[in-house]
């Protein structure tokens, strides 16, 4: 099932935007490429929101210590981070970000718990 997670006005090619009206919350991206993407907010490393990383080529990297995850399937690529992020499927309709929530257990760094 899908909920409204933003408007696409809401979202600035090559940022994120944390969603907390969800737990875990999760980040959704615009690219420069016009393409929308939602992850899991936190980095599976140590708690710190992917939405205050930095885009590109359709990755974020973690603002503390540049682990990369892939927009399009949460994959990480870059220590220190050893395990991905939920990558959630995302529709936009109307002008309005659809994101259906990934059925997977979320992957929390230690110390995080889901409220």
């Amino acid at each position: 099932m899908s909920f409204r997670a933003c408007s696409i006005n809401d979202l600035v090619p090559g940022e994120g935007l944390r969603i907390s009206s969800v737990s875990p919350p999760i980040a959704v991206f615009l690219t420069e490429e016009g393409t929308v993407h939602a992850l899991d907010d936190t980095c599976t490393h140590q708690d710190a929101s992917l939405a205050a990383g930095w885009v590109e080529n359709c990755r974020v990297e973690c603002p503390l210590h540049e682990s990369t995850f892939s927009l399009r399937t949460g994959e990480v690529d870059q220590p220190p981070a050893k395990r991905g992020v939920r990558a959630h499927q995302v529709t936009v309709q109307d002008g309005e970000v659809l994101v259906e929530l990934s059925t997977a257990a979320p992957q929390l760094p230690p110390g995080v718990e889901v409220a």
